[in-house]
């Protein structure tokens, strides 16, 4: 069997501030991006259907983390999300997703256009 990474991007757009960066700091003034984020599954391609996971399948796992938790909602305010950074929100989108997504493998946030985290996350639920 052949190993494959399969990446599926998503977008949403959410408020926050950085309460722990410096007195001063822009962030941590209360402000908003549009957020994408890329899951990354690895695995092996299903010698019959020819794919490693429909993408349809990974949009119905995602779609209402996104939905219930993130689109237009205040980070801050989400529990686990207090200090809510690309890597920690790297960190608990894996956490959320790992569970139904046992082939994932990393979550790249992107918070701009030119900044991104990726986590690679461990095999367990951390």
């Amino acid at each position: 069997m052949e190993e494959i990474e399969l990446i599926r991007e998503f977008i949403f757009d959410a408020a926050h501030l950085l309460p722990n960066v410096p007195e001063g700091h822009k962030c941590r003034r209360l402000h908003g991006h549009t957020f994408r984020f890329r899951i990354h599954l690895k695995g092996n391609v299903d010698p019959y259907t020819g794919w490693l996971m429909d993408f349809g399948e990974i949009k119905k796992i995602v779609k209402p983390l996104i939905d219930n938790y993130l689109d237009h909602y205040y980070l801050n305010d989400i529990e686990g999300l207090s200090n809510p950074t690309s890597e920690n929100l790297a960190i608990w989108i894996w956490k959320k997703l790992k569970p139904d997504l046992p082939l994932l493998d990393k979550i790249t946030v992107l918070e701009t256009c030119n900044s991104a985290c990726i986590y690679k996350g461990k095999s367990g639920l951390d």
